[in-house]
């Protein structure tokens, strides 16, 4: 099972919205073909992210949800105006000449609708003070659009600070616990998004045959970790053009997640060469072989403050005097303060469903494959109907956080 668990928070303080016809929840499934470009947007976007952060903390674990950071800032795009509204669209990756804002809402509201459908869990919430009032035009379109829920917390920070942590702890099952503190700067509004992903592997792992074994940080740190072991028929790549090897594991969901296996010391070279070719071409090289895999158990959790990364990719002047978000509400001038990303994610032998397999099988007609994830390595999970990147992840010590 991969349980992984994001949050992206939007805080706002104080120093004619859009309206678009929403799309049929019973539409055919030939939809989907309609929303694919929202995913290649979000990919790239993804792999933009991704590569800033690994870039800023190097030697470091990372795990982001791009899909919540992109639903997150598309979502508050509704309450923005002019330029404003323009730069969070653009930044994600769109081009407002090609896809219509229309367009863009409901593509997110079809994933969103996805996802409902699968074992992944995700909901937005906007906690405002009781002094502020929500204009109608943006609370209807966020539901509609993002399923929003829409609280009022007490002026009282202390206070606030429960009521959020209170619900978003009850909406994750407790899986995710004091989001913020009393410490955290007082705001206006905050904005989460949380993404939550129970997966249950097609192969599960052995629960009987995880063992504690060496996991090679780097040449000169050796840490020790439960290794989660399978045998059975997966697919598998021995890349002949970039240093790696991968294999692909499908969840009885919509999900699939890539485990990638750099040689020794090139893990900078495969996280630069990622791209949606890249992935594409993966995706068809891959074979069926079988496969004695070992895997780390791991549990990495990070936070990451995502102000100076967004700046860097085009989206820095909504944190400016000049940011307009007008269409949140009438009550006052709101800025954007602050986007933060918390991440937690735990890597198990077997899904919530899944009984633990009473024995290994074995193709008897062939000596099997052998790889071993002791060294630093790269996840993604993604939605096998439109290739929304749900999950990037880079696995550098499975003893320690990460935060940014």
């Amino acid at each position: 099972m991969l349980l992984s668990l994001c949050t992206c928070l939007l805080w706002l303080s104080t120093s004619g919205l859009l309206t678009v016809q929403a799309e049929d929840p019973n539409a055919d499934v030939n939809t989907r073909s309609q929303h694919r470009n929202l995913a290649s947007n979000n990919v790239d976007f993804a792999f933009g992210l991704y590569k800033h952060l690994v870039a800023s903390a190097p030697g470091k674990n990372i795990f982001i949800s791009p899909v919540s950071i992109s639903m997150a800032l598309a979502m508050l795009s509704l309450g923005a105006r002019g330029t404003t509204r323009a730069q969070l669209l653009q930044g994600l990756g769109f081009n407002l000449i090609e896809k219509s804002e229309a367009e863009i809402h409901q593509s997110f509201q079809y994933l969103r609708r996805l996802f409902s459908e699968s074992d992944t869990i995700m909901g937005n919430a906007l906690f405002l003070n009781q002094s502020l009032e929500l204009l109608e035009s943006f609370s209807a379109d966020a539901k509609l659009y993002y399923e929003l829920d829409t609280l009022a917390i007490d002026q009282d920070w202390a206070k606030a600070s429960k009521q959020i942590n209170d619900y978003i702890k009850n909406k994750t099952q407790g899986k995710i616990v004091d989001l913020i503190s009393e410490l955290d700067s007082p705001a206006m509004l905050i904005l989460v998004n949380y993404i939550f992903l129970k997966g249950t592997w097609v192969h599960p792992f052995d629960l009987n045959s995880t063992r504690e074994e060496n996991f090679y940080v780097n040449e000169t740190t050796l840490v020790k970790v439960p290794m989660m072991f399978q045998s059975s028929k997966i697919k598998y790549l021995n890349d002949s053009v970039l240093p790696c090897q991968l294999v692909q594991l499908d969840y009885t969901g919509n999900e699939t997640a890539f485990f990638i296996l750099p040689h020794k010391g090139e893990i900078d070279t495969i996280i630069n060469a990622l791209s949606r070719d890249t992935v594409q071409r993966w995706s068809e090289a891959l074979v069926s072989s079988q496969v004695d895999l070992h895997i780390p158990k791991v549990s990495i959790s990070g936070a990451y403050d995502l102000k100076g990364l967004l700046g860097n990719m085009g989206i820095g002047d909504v944190f400016g005097t000049q940011a307009n978000f007008s269409g949140i509400t009438r009550d006052a001038q709101l800025k954007l303060s602050k986007v933060v990303h918390k991440a937690v994610l735990q890597l198990r032998e077997k899904g919530v469903r899944a009984a633990a397999p009473t024995g290994v099988a074995r193709n008897v007609t062939s000596e099997p494959l052998t790889i071993y994830f002791n060294r630093p390595f790269i996840a993604m999970v993604f939605d096998n109907f439109t290739w929304s990147s749900l999950f990037l992840v880079k696995v550098v010590n499975p003893k320690r956080d990460s935060t940014v």
